[in-house]
């Protein structure tokens, strides 16, 4: 039996307190009204509102003597716009901290997800190499339950007007703009919130039954419970594939209602479907160099490694796929979710493409330094960082625009999920052995080598 160890427990509760603590910090100092916005604005273009100010009491005072109705229309619609853009910046400023919420959360819960239709697969692929694995993958699935409570809430926080991270929320933005009130008999809170329960109850009931029949064939007589399993994982695929499109659609794409790609729900799958394969990959490095998991050996991580990187070509032969089209077509309703990526947000968009592609088609081609731990360690460190930089690229431009950093309600919020999902998975790992003994593929999984 695994002993969740002393310190990892104490370093899971001090990400924890650090995460709440920044974002804590994060929502206390968003601005909280225009005010604080045309002040913030002032010192960041250090004078060159006052000077704008100075222009205007000029033009005000010529005005005076035109004494016409036109000029004063022109300033009228001139506060306006100034007002409405002081809004719109307000609005930005306000997302930042629950945009970095928003993305570490759906983050560390679709890496979760991405594990558990790992671990599906593996159940109706009847794979001989992985058993002596499952029990690493449910520890690790353990996380979805809190992570989906915590999501949905941020949902509904959402459809309470507690932010404006989608702006179809908004029932003036509907009103005002056609091609999003001709989505909105999909596009609407009591519809989208119910598809969200759904999809999330699903998921977790396939996690609760999947582990407890996994438990239950250890004290079989018999493989009743292993061909439930099986029976119940080839169901759940199916209502995956689809939910996982029709979430993507949902929690991420609707962030950018005027934009849509065929290619988004596998694109997002491929993302959190590597990250999952990878902190698999993680954690039976950490627990075999702590003496557990006696049968894995380099054979399992070599294949795991191989995972990474076959679905670290797939993200991107996606990536480029969605990419290319859309700008060899340049039509101006598309193309603009890149243009905006890659002027705004330079950096993690291309530095997303170099982590999720180039290192580990670099490191992990080379069949040898899949089996060693150091490089699998390294390579994973990057590739999740990377595929959270990928859900920041996605999220980001539609909630905060060109007001992104990767400050402290960033880093907190990844802290604090990250500590959440330690404490969480490792807890789990101690609820039962670490080997699934009656599993008919268990000897040929301990016996495994390639």
């Amino acid at each position: 039996m695994y002993t969740f160890s002393s310190k990892l427990k104490t370093l899971s509760f001090i990400l924890m307190a650090v995460g709440i603590l920044g974002i804590g910090f994060g929502f206390y100092s968003a601005p909280k009204d225009i005010h604080e916005v045309e002040t913030l604005l002032a010192a960041e273009s250090h004078g060159a509102h006052g000077e704008s100010a100075s222009h205007g009491e000029a033009n005000s005072s010529e005005g005076e003597h035109v004494q016409t109705a036109g000029h004063a229309a022109t300033e009228a619609d001139a506060a306006a716009k100034h007002e409405e853009h002081l809004t719109h910046v307000l609005h930005e400023l306000q997302n930042k901290p629950w945009a970095a919420l928003y993305v570490a959360c759906i983050f560390f819960m679709l890496l979760s997800m991405g594990v558990l239709a790992f671990y599906a697969i593996q159940q109706v692929a009847q794979a001989g190499w992985s058993p002596v694995l499952f029990r690493v993958m449910q520890g690790i699935t353990a996380y979805l339950p809190w992570g989906s409570v915590i999501f949905f809430v941020i949902l509904i926080l959402c459809g309470l007007h507690f932010n404006h991270l989608f702006i179809w929320l908004d029932p003036e933005v509907v009103a005002h703009d056609p091609l999003i009130a001709n989505k909105a008999g999909y596009l609407n809170f009591p519809f989208w919130i119910v598809r969200a329960a759904i999809f999330l109850i699903g998921w977790n009931l396939y996690r609760f039954y999947s582990a407890k029949n996994c438990l239950a064939q250890d004290e079989a007589n018999d493989d009743l419970f292993y061909k439930k399993n099986f029976n119940i994982s080839a169901m759940f695929l199916v209502f995956f594939i689809v939910t996982e499109s029709i979430m993507s659609w949902d929690w991420i794409m609707s962030i950018d209602p005027h934009w849509y790609s065929t290619l988004f729900g596998w694109y997002v799958f491929a993302s959190f479907f590597v990250s999952g394969i990878t902190m698999i990959a993680m954690v039976t490095v950490y627990l075999k160099s702590r003496g557990f998991l006696e049968y894995v050996n380099t054979s399992h991580i070599h294949d795991l490694a191989k995972f990474m990187f076959g679905i670290s070509i797939f993200w991107t032969y996606l990536w480029f796929s969605q990419f290319m089209l859309i700008w060899y077509a340049n039509i101006p309703e598309e193309i603009t979710y890149f243009i905006t990526r890659i002027q705004l947000y330079n950096l993690p968009f291309f530095g997303a493409v170099v982590m999720n592609f180039v290192f580990p088609l670099l490191i992990l081609v080379n069949t040898d330094f899949k089996r060693i731990t150091w490089v699998i360690v390294m390579a994973g460190v990057v590739i999740l960082a990377g595929h959270y930089i990928d859900f920041f690229n996605m999220i980001m431009p539609g909630t905060v625009g060109d007001k992104w950093f990767i400050g402290i309600p960033e880093i907190a919020s990844v802290l604090f999920f990250l500590g959440l999902f330690v404490f969480v998975v490792f807890t789990a790992l101690t609820k039962a052995p670490l080997l699934p003994k009656r599993n008919p593929y268990i000897e040929e999984s301990k016996h495994f080598h390639y």
